[in-house]
């Protein structure tokens, strides 16, 4: 980092500018005494050694040194400063010190009668710091210039030449590690004239007016520095042209100044009501908070939602635009220009009034008709209504008794039963409860079943009442379910018929007021073995990771696994998933400091990924638990039967989102949500699906047979989506909607079906939310296909691949899987079995079993994971030949030869699972067991050639 000795502070001495080829703005001439001294203030990014470098002038035949001091003690004794013939010749002088994190002051004082030479600057680079990171000019974003190079000396592949007007341009893209102060080093040449840029950092002015002295001639570079504060993550840099011409502008060097600012402000005190409100605004306000640098503003939120931003001046603010009659939680946040956000300030609850009177109803609705239907839903869809007002929503009945409501002119109706005539109606209600006449009833008969690919919500049933915010759900082994309660730490088994347990609590675990608490639940893939459940849960300290073991209906023996992730009252995140390559997956939020979201090294507004001890993977992308970054408030967690990661996402105030996830990669936030802000970046990854946040906010995703669905808090319904051949999410429904309040959690049973939770009164209220299980039925599309195995790897009858065989890495047992996909067809099946074995001479060498395939799943991708209960497969289980960990994995072809013939059998099953079959049993009695099971089956044949491969 260069630091100008005109900018220092100067004892006896002046700065000149009377000799040609100094940087910057001038030199220090030191008066001709000993004694006299130029001050320099630096900034060390951590502690440790640092190289000075001193550019100088020395006219005279004599040496004239300079003592160096750093923080007051003596550094460097006499360093020499020769001659340099003439007093516009400048060279440089080396040394090194050692520096202290933060501030130094570096004094270099004359030890000679004569004074010390002419000094130009001091350039500091810290062996510990991070080094400065170039952008060239020819690359940014230029207005009103042109990129030439007809002047030697330039970087890059040249310059820019700003055309002769005030307010030309050139603008970089700068990427920050994490937020803090940097110093801006512009590359430039100007002949003969100062040519000033005005300098501004995310568009807030940092320099107004900034000196670009002359540097005598066009293939003369020098540099002008600047110190800002960057943000984490992306930064734009604009130079503009405050006079009538800019210089030719050759690069842009970012250098980090020092520790990043990590001190958050104080919380905002005593926040209350300032004006009454009206029916649609409050009024709030509050007192100030401080910081260690400087607070830049504050954040208003309502329970977890943004709803305005001001000024670090601005300690009142009205909100606009809220529903009449309608109470609100608000909490204000104070942040500073290092992103750093405070904790909250106290909560108040302020209502809005009623809304004035209004007794004329809308119009009723027309057309009601109904486009298309399954099994177990019906679409409808009508003409829109009208009002004095504003219509606020439909209401839709289904024989005489409200089923639901709509913002939109259609729905989806769900949970009907299959052959069943249904009478529906609709009606529009205004803000004041006005209700439209009801449309003409049309009666709709719903389609007889039919399996295949498409599933669709059924007949749904209460399997708990009186819960409080159940939040994690998972499934052991057995099919019985497990479910976390944010608010009270406790941990419950749950039959399907009802039977509710406490099993514990969390120990550690604390609320925020808000977002925070016990969160995300998952089932070890082998808790057969090792009974291990794993939790995300908030703590004193932020919030956490932790296992621990079921055995007797009772939880035991608290780890840690993973900290270092803050908490705060919202965007906590929380979800877990195990994917199948048998890593723990979690999503956790930003903990409402969006420049952590950015930084690598935080582990917040991530997705991060674990070994199932907390140790990290070697391959995951930065060296620490962060997979993917740029996440405000991630939620739901599941993967596709590609083993593709699947994300649903808050948003601030415009979008929520789903994001197909991407190892290192980046989705955008803070500068983008959803699609919307600065996502020019290349490096942002856009979602695959967006909502308005007031008719979203997606808390819990899952995923059957390569259909998403995800749950809402604030749009109180259910999205289903299907992933098409492109990765996109199309053919969306909405379910559900206004039925059953908020939703919170949506999970997939080991039969296939869902079991939904609810979160009914923005979880005010202790014991009124509900588990729901929703029988899935499914419903032909078109996607079913015919009752046929295949596999991407191989055709029908051909070479099985190296890959999948011993051949592939010379040792018998545990080979990666072939992918494979099937269609039901009309088997009816309830579940699904593959076997494979050696048939070489009429044979049946049994190699490996997989069954207890769930119905909804149509494929398995490459791979599988080690396992009896196979990771990430829905409750499969399999096992092989051999022993140990052979037996636990996938064993391929050994040994072979060209034509060594091989059959895998897909088995359609008659049950959810196959019965009289443990780990323990042989692979003789598990194919016994999985043909007494089956209904049907069909062949896939493979050759092996692994036996022609040496074996190491």
């Amino acid at each position: 980092m260069r630091y100008e000795a005109e900018s220092a502070v100067i004892s006896e001495g002046a700065a000149e500018s009377n000799h040609a080829g100094y940087s910057g703005s001038g030199f220090v001439n030191f008066d001709n005494a000993a004694g006299t001294y130029v001050e320099f203030t630096v900034n060390a990014p951590a502690a440790g050694s640092a190289t000075l470098t001193l550019g100088y002038a020395n006219g005279t035949a004599a040496d004239r040194p300079l003592d160096i001091a750093v923080g007051g003690d003596q550094a460097v004794d006499n360093l020499a400063f020769p001659s340099t013939d003439t007093w516009t010749d400048w060279g440089s002088v080396t040394t090194t010190v050692t520096l202290k994190p933060g501030a130094n002051t570096i004094r270099t004082t004359s030890a000679a009668a004569e004074g010390g030479p002419n000094l130009d600057y001091i350039d500091v680079t810290a062996a510990d710091g991070p080094a400065g990171t170039d952008y060239e000019a020819e690359s940014a974003k230029i207005s009103q210039g042109a990129v030439e190079s007809n002047h030697d000396g330039h970087s890059g592949t040249g310059f820019v030449n700003f055309d002769v007007v005030t307010g030309a341009y050139v603008e970089f893209t700068v990427d920050a590690a994490q937020a803090g102060p940097a110093r801006l080093d512009f590359r430039y040449a100007s002949a003969s004239a100062d040519r000033p840029l005005d300098i501004a950092v995310n568009g807030g002015t940092v320099a107004d007016g900034l000196s670009f002295p002359a540097t005598g001639a066009w293939t003369t570079w020098k540099t002008v520095s600047v110190n800002a504060t960057l943000k984490a993550g992306g930064n734009t840099v604009r130079a503009t042209t405050s006079g009538a011409d800019g210089p030719n502008l050759d690069k842009l060097t970012v250098t980090p100044t020092g520790p990043a600012d990590t001190e958050r402000p104080t919380a905002p005190a005593n926040l209350r009501k300032d004006e009454e409100p009206t029916a649609t605004t409050v009024s709030l306000a509050w007192d100030a908070a401080t910081d260690n640098v400087g607070v830049t503003g504050y954040d208003i939120y309502q329970h977890g939602q943004l709803m305005k931003k001001v000024g670090a001046d601005v300690l009142a603010a009205t909100v606009e635009n809220l529903d009449p009659e309608t109470s609100y939680d608000w909490t204000v946040f104070a942040r500073d220009a290092a992103g750093n956000a405070s904790e909250a300030s106290n909560a108040v609850t302020i209502a809005t009034l009623p809304a004035p009177p209004d007794t004329e109803p809308p119009t009723a609705p027309a057309n009601l008709t109904s486009p298309s239907k399954t099994a177990t839903t019906v679409d409808l869809g009508w003409s829109a209504s009208s009002d004095n007002v504003k219509v606020t929503g439909y209401e839709i009945y289904r024989d005489g008794a409200l089923s639901g409501t709509s913002e939109t002119t259609s729905t989806s109706v769900a949970g009907l039963t299959p052959n069943t005539a249904y009478a529906f109606k609709v009606r529009a209600y205004d803000l004041k409860g006005n209700k439209s006449p009801f449309t003409p009833e049309i009666t709709v008969t719903t389609s007889a079943t039919q399996p295949g690919g498409t599933p669709d919500p059924g007949t749904v049933s209460t399997i708990a009442s009186g819960v409080d915010v159940a939040w994690g759900l998972g499934f052991l082994p057995d099919g019985t379910g497990i479910f976390t309660e944010r608010n009270t730490f406790n941990v419950y088994k749950l039959t399907k018929s009802g039977t509710k347990t406490l099993v514990g609590k969390v120990p550690n675990a604390q609320t925020t007021g808000g977002e925070g608490g016990l969160l995300g639940l998952e089932i070890s893939p082998t808790f057969a073995t090792d009974h291990y459940l794993y939790f995300v849960h908030t703590s004193s300290e932020g919030n956490r990771i932790a296992r621990m073991t079921l055995e007797n209906n009772t939880l035991s023996g608290y780890k840690v696994l993973l900290q270092g992730m803050e908490k705060s009252r919202f965007h906590n995140g929380g979800r877990l998933r195990f994917g199948p390559d048998g890593k723990l997956y979690a999503s956790m939020g930003d903990a409402q400091t969006e420049s952590r979201a950015q930084d690598r090294n935080s582990l917040n507004g991530k997705i991060l990924r674990i070994n199932p001890d907390g140790s990290i993977p070697s391959d995951n992308p930065f060296g620490n638990a962060v997979w993917s970054l740029g996440h405000r408030n991630p939620q739901g967690l599941d993967f596709d039967s590609k083993g593709r990661l699947w994300e649903s996402e808050f948003g601030n105030s415009v979008m929520d989102e789903v994001n197909l996830i991407q190892k290192g990669g980046n989705y955008g936030w803070p500068n983008c949500e959803g699609t919307d802000g600065d996502c020019s970046n290349s490096s942002y990854i856009a979602p695959k699906k967006t909502w308005s946040t007031s008719s979203a906010s997606p808390s819990g995703l899952t995923i059957i047979n390569d259909h998403v669905f995800v749950a809402t808090t604030v749009g109180k319904r259910v999205y289903r989506m299907r992933i098409d051949s492109a990765s996109n999410l199309v053919e969306q429904k909405t379910y559900f909607q206004g039925t059953y309040d908020r939703l919170r959690t949506v999970e997939v049973d080991h039969d296939g079906d869902i079991w939904l939770t609810t979160s009914t009164d923005k979880d005010g209220t202790d014991g009124n939310d509900r588990i729901l299980r929703i029988d899935i039925v499914y419903s032909d599309d078109g996607t079913a296909g015919e009752f046929k195995l295949s596999s991407s790897a191989f055709k029908d009858n051909a070479t099985i691949p190296d890959r999948h065989t011993c051949a592939g890495d010379g040792t018998a047992g545990q080979d990666p899987s072939p992918p494979f996909a099937w269609g039901a067809g009309t088997t009816g099946a309830r579940g699904w079995a593959i076997v494979f074995a050696d048939v070489a001479g009429g044979g049946n060498k049994l190699h490996w079993a997989i069954w207890d395939i769930p119905a909804a799943k149509l494929s398995l991708p490459e791979a599988l994971a080690s396992g009896f209960n196979v990771p990430g497969q829905g409750g499969a289980k399999q096992k092989a030949m051999g022993s140990g960990a052979n037996a636990q994995q996938y064993f391929g072809p050994c040994p072979g030869g060209s034509t060594h013939p091989y059959t895998f059998t897909l088995y359609a099953l008659n049950s959810a699972t196959v019965p009289g079959v443990n780990s323990g049993s042989s692979m003789a009695q598990i194919e016994t067991a999985i043909k007494n099971a089956s209904t049907a089956n069909v062949k896939l044949r493979g050759n092996s050639d692994a036996g022609t491969q040496p074996l190491r």
